[in-house]
C-alpha cells in the first residue's frame, strides 16, 4: 500500500488501524462523559428545585415561582 509515496508495510498498516481506533474510542469515551455531564446538571437542577419546593412548602410559604409559571419577571416579562 502506497500513501503519500510511501510504501507501508504491515506493521505501519496496523499501526495506522490502531491509531484510528484509539481515536473513535477516545471520541466515543469523550461523548458519554459529556452525556453524563449534562445528565447530572439536569439531575442536580431538579433536586434543588424540589428541596427549594418542599423547603418552602414546610415554612408555608408559596412556592417559588419557576421559568415559565408564575408572574412574569426580568425585563422581558
Amino acid at each position: 500500500m502506497t500513501l503519500f509515496g510511501r510504501t507501508l508495510d504491515g506493521q505501519e498498516i496496523a499501526s495506522l488501524v490502531a491509531m484510528l481506533f484509539v481515536l473513535v474510542m477516545w471520541i466515543a469515551i469523550w461523548r458519554r462523559d459529556r452525556q453524563a455531564s449534562d445528565w447530572f446538571r439536569t439531575w442536580n437542577a431538579d433536586r434543588k428545585a424540589r428541596r427549594e419546593a418542599e423547603t418552602a412548602a414546610e415554612a408555608g410559604e408559596a412556592a417559588p415561582p419557576t421559568a415559565g409559571h408564575g408572574e412574569p419577571r426580568g425585563p422581558w416579562g
